[in-house]
């Protein structure tokens, strides 16, 4: 469970795609597995180069490292994330938001800001404002351990580099950057845009208000994909996440480190007096972490174009997270809940979900994995003293948090759940087809395979028998098989709903979208209640 992680980060791609994936997956093989590869700078280049992310996009070829980039750095490249639905480029390849805090599943914590420091008014889409700066500092403030001091976040993503590092007068630099870095401390922070690699010796960031501790940051700037001097252009990284870190290791101080660069900068000025940790006390508002909440200049952010926004700190099925709907929950483990589903299909459809942020089951450890096994096999013993079976259903698709759906049948209707999901395959590659007339896509697309297949195997009993990369969606059946599919492109969100409430199984076509089901906190209090009095005898928490 301490074991380092290992993350990847390249400078500018500048849509030198073919160039840099083909590099990724030779350092994978080398010296991985990595979880994670991060762009920082310009991801893509002009129209022709941009024409290498087809046969990606087409799945003709493969991205072999979950890859997350940074947003647009000039006005002309904001249209390559238009439209993008839930950041996904395409697969394993996704937009990480304007700004926020993610966390992967091994507890690393890295915080991105993307664009260049506006200029202007800040209402384009290639730009940061204070605001955005004061959102990513709070959003890594307010996810500390509460029983200790802030140790600062392991990572820090910026396009734009710092003011104050090299060159205090680089008309290129930021003093918001400059600031967000002294205040969130981060230990690494990378950035790109100029070109150049540079890496800075360790330094340490002053004491102030959040904590007691000298932190120390190494600042990392990489060169562009491909560069003719040969730069150094990617990174390679192996740590523990900092909240699982010695303290001693954090603060030890080596030889060779430098003065921090930014101690005597007139960074207040930049972001304002009442914004500096030296005068400040904090009180933190957990909706900036979403531009279109903002008022005041509501209507010039409005008329930009439509880029998702990506909200780590406000994921619905988090525990840690403001918005959980705590009512729905049915007990608790160590790294599950069980939970009512939202706008649930009948009485008794639940749903199992991770307590801290985890996209996928394949991405579970060991110790994971035998808890959501023991949930599982408590479900299984529950329906069947019903006189039911159950199935378990995970769409690795269009969703940031991990959600297994557990749905029964009566034990008679066994036979028919693989037979409604044979059906409702044939009925998905009509939907891409009558998609592809309608959307009169290019003869490449049309060449492409949409029949959906699904694969069978049996009884998962591991993380490793599912995809390690990419989206995917999984049916585990009553007779210990499971179906299993990749090809993902334009897949139904309500898939699994419309073969459960199919003719053949629950004959509800009603109740396919969930939004339709949604039901009254009354009633939903009421569903709980009873699920957690029936349930009781085979729950294995200590709730």
């Amino acid at each position: 469970m301490d074991a380092s992680t290992k993350i990847l980060v390249v400078g500018d791609v500048r849509g030198r795609f073919k160039q840099l994936f083909q590099r990724v997956e030779q350092v994978n093989k080398k010296a991985g597995p990595f979880e994670i590869l991060c762009c920082v700078g310009d991801f893509f280049g002009d129209e022709k180069q941009n024409e290498e992310l087809i046969a990606y996009k087409n799945g003709f070829k493969h991205i072999t490292v979950p890859t997350y980039v940074l947003g647009p750095n000039t006005k002309e490249h904001a249209k390559h994330y238009e439209d993008l639905t839930d950041g996904e480029i395409c697969p394993n390849l996704t937009y990480l938001g304007t700004r926020g805090v993610y966390t992967i599943s091994s507890g690393v914590k890295i915080a991105y800001l993307s664009g260049v420091e506006a200029t202007g008014t800040g209402d384009s889409e290639h730009e940061f404002t204070k605001d955005d700066v004061i959102a990513v500092r709070n959003a890594c403030l307010v996810s500390k351990n509460c029983s200790t001091e802030y140790r600062g976040v392991d990572v820090l993503l910026t396009s734009q580099w710092p003011y104050g590092m090299q060159e205090k007068q680089n008309a290129s630099a930021s003093k918001l950057v400059s600031f967000l870095c002294r205040e969130i401390k981060p230990r690494y922070h990378f950035c790109a845009i100029n070109g150049t690699h540079y890496e800075s010796a360790p330094f340490r960031m002053p004491k102030d208000e959040t904590t007691q501790f000298e932190l120390c940051t190494r600042f990392i700037s990489l060169a562009e994909v491909g560069n003719a001097e040969k730069a150094k252009y990617i990174y390679a990284l192996s740590l523990k996440p900092v909240d699982k870190s010695r303290l001693l290791d954090l603060v030890q101080k080596t030889t060779n480190e430098i003065p921090c660069p930014f101690i005597g900068l007139d960074l207040g000025g930049a972001i304002g007096k009442n914004d500096s940790s030296e005068s400040r006390q904090y009180f933190y508002d957990m909706e900036s972490g979403n531009r279109k909440r903002h008022h005041g200049d509501q209507n010039k952010r409005d008329k930009r174009p439509k880029i998702p926004q990506i909200d780590q700190e406000k994921c619905w099925f988090c525990l840690s997270s403001p918005d959980v709907e705590r009512h729905l929950f049915i007990t608790i483990g160590e790294h599950f809940y069980l939970a009512l589903a939202k706008g649930p299909i009948n009485k008794y459809h639940v749903m199992i979900l991770s307590t801290k942020h985890v996209p996928c089951s394949a991405q579970l450890s060991s110790e994971e994995w035998q808890e959501l096994d023991k949930f599982k096999t408590a479900l299984k013993k529950f329906f069947k003293s019903l006189g039911q079976v159950v199935c378990f259903t995970e769409r690795h698709y269009k969703s940031v948090h991990l959600q297994i759906n557990a749905l029964a049948f009566e034990e008679g209707y066994a036979w028919k759940i693989k037979h409604s999901f044979e059906v409702n395959k044939i009925c998905l590659s009509i939907y891409v087809l009558v998609f592809l007339i309608c959307s009169l896509l290019s003869f490449q697309d049309k060449a492409e395979e949409f029949n959906l297949e699904f694969e069978t195997l049996p009884a998962l009993d591991s993380p490793k028998m599912l995809p390690e990369m990419g989206p995917y969606f999984v049916a585990e059946l009553p007779d210990d098989t499971t179906l299993i599919t990749r090809q993902m492109k334009h897949f139904p969100i309500h898939f699994a709903r419309d073969v459960f409430c199919s003719e053949n199984l629950l004959n509800c076509d009603e109740k396919v979208n969930w939004k339709e089901c949604l039901l009254e906190r009354d009633e939903e209090l009421s569903y709980v209640e009873e699920f957690q009095k029936v349930f009781g005898p085979f729950d294995f928490t200590d709730n």
